[in-house]
């Protein structure tokens, strides 16, 4: 049967990545230094060779002479033949005279016509071709004194071999040492990239010897600048982590500390159930330890709740309305308050009360506050519960139990920590798991004493979310549980 597991990537490698970006430009633009190197060549080949056209132009006019506004040459048989005289190239030369005739040398070339800018006495050039053939001709204008209408032009011209030799030799001298100064330059290179990844195998094997409890930073000022921007996102990674495992430790020993009496309870139940012989003790027994359970159940539930409020992820938040939130939770501890008969009842306000947050955990939260108010007052006592909506939206539990000391109102917020001179059954966790999920939602928990009668006041402040239109509504209040 053909694996269906998909094929992984290839690894990608830094040091070839590097290599790559270094190379692939060298690559691009050496073909371009090619083209630039040719006409550089061909210029520096130019200098020499157009200096001695330039000469024999000048020894030329040397022999021109005008009279009566015709000009003539005077040239040696051994001057004709010294100009001529190159084993590579052929020369060829030209006199005219004012009328445009030629008075000396080869007749084929053309005659040329001065140009607005060009005067006498200056050798010009230009390229052209003879029989096919590129050549490169140097020419000079002399006017006949007092007369600058009649002038005389020399041309002297030859061929490109001589100058494509040298060119070919400069080109030659410059890209054929490339050739082999390229690789030796990509193996320095290399060879400068592993010396330089070396601080990242020294980082490598300080991880690789620590500890696996060890999640300490690494101290930037021990590794190269350019990688301290990782190594500063690692021990930002290594310090969460190490938050992550303390909240697990934390959680464990939480759990360890609150199941420890409960099932010691469970197991003494047990043991003297095990041991009675009359039904009536037996059931006794049966229903302590359901009520045993029952706080176990309990316990462990808030524990559950306190690390899900604590947990690094972000909770997804929504528009929430507090009105309708807080009223089904309200309704779901009616059969509670019944129970207890204690004056249960719940206000809402007549503003939309809409904040920004997790459902799921807002009802946790005020499910734990009204649990909390009902646990911790007596039977034939009064809970209400409350939205009002000003610049902030505030949810108010109210209660006349047993209240709460000043001293205390900072502590009840701690894990574990209860309340003394109450028969109330809790596990110390409620509350923290209020504060925690009301710091995720950027509120602010308060507590006071009920500023009407004996008892306590827990207050839960939002930043409130305006809705698209901030129009009142009034919705049926719930009635009260009596």
């Amino acid at each position: 049967m053909r694996s269906t597991t998909p094929a992984r990537p290839p690894q990608l490698s830094l040091l070839v990545e590097i290599l790559d970006w270094l190379l692939a430009p060298i690559i691009v633009l050496w073909p371009l230094s090619v083209v630039v190197t040719f006409w550089v060549a061909n210029s520096i080949a130019n200098i020499p060779y157009d200096r001695a056209l330039r000469d024999s132009v000048n020894a030329l006019a040397q022999h021109v002479r005008f009279e009566r506004g015709r000009g003539r040459i005077v040239l040696p048989a051994a001057a004709s033949s010294f100009l001529r005289a190159d084993e590579v190239d052929t020369i060829w030369f030209q006199v005219r005279g004012t009328r445009g005739e030629v008075l000396a040398g080869d007749h084929e070339l053309s005659e040329i016509f001065p140009e607005d800018e060009q005067t006498q006495n200056i050798v010009y050039f230009r390229d052209d071709d003879w029989h096919h053939e590129p050549v490169r001709i140097a020419y000079l204008f002399l006017f006949a004194p007092d007369q600058p209408h009649r002038r005389a032009v020399i041309q002297v011209g030859e061929t490109l071999k001589k100058r494509q030799h040298l060119a070919n030799e400069i080109i030659a001298g410059i890209i054929v040492p490339q050739f082999f100064l390229f690789p030796f330059a990509v193996l320095l290179v290399w060879f400068g990239l592993e010396r330089g990844t070396l601080p990242l195998d020294r980082l490598r094997l300080r991880l690789l010897s620590r500890r696996p409890s060890d999640l300490s930073p690494i101290d930037v000022h021990d590794v190269p600048e350019e990688i301290a921007p990782l190594i500063d996102a690692f021990n930002n990674l290594m310090e969460r982590l190490a938050q992550n495992l303390k909240a697990q430790e934390r959680f464990i020993a939480d759990a360890a500390h609150q199941m420890r009496t409960p099932l010691a309870g469970l197991r003494t139940q047990l043991e003297y159930a095990l041991r009675q012989t009359d039904p009536a003790e037996v059931q006794a027994s049966l229903e302590r330890i359901r009520a045993g359970v029952e706080r176990a159940s309990h316990a462990i539930s808030q524990l559950l709740s306190l690390a899900r409020s604590q947990s690094e992820t972000a909770p997804k938040f929504e528009p929430v309305d507090l009105n309708a939130l807080v009223r089904e939770v309200t309704q779901a501890f009616v059969a509670q308050a019944l129970e207890r008969r204690i004056d249960f009842g719940f206000e809402e306000s007549a503003l939309m009360a809409q904040v920004d947050g997790n459902p799921l955990l807002l009802r946790e939260l005020f499910s734990n506050l009204v649990d909390n108010a009902l646990r911790y007052t007596p039977p034939g006592g009064r809970v209400t519960v409350r939205v009002r909506v000003r610049e902030f939206v505030v949810v108010e539990v109210e209660d006349n139990g047993i209240g709460i000391d000043e001293r205390e109102q900072e502590l009840i917020f701690e894990r574990f920590y209860r309340v003394g001179g109450t028969e109330a059954v809790g596990s110390g966790l409620g509350l923290p798991i209020v504060r925690s999920i009301a710091v995720q939602h950027g509120a602010a928990v308060q507590v006071k004493p009920n500023p009407l009668e004996r008892g306590s006041l827990f207050s839960v402040v939002f930043p409130r979310l305006d809705p698209p239109s901030a129009a009142q509504y009034t919705s049926p209040a719930l009635p009260r549980a009596a």
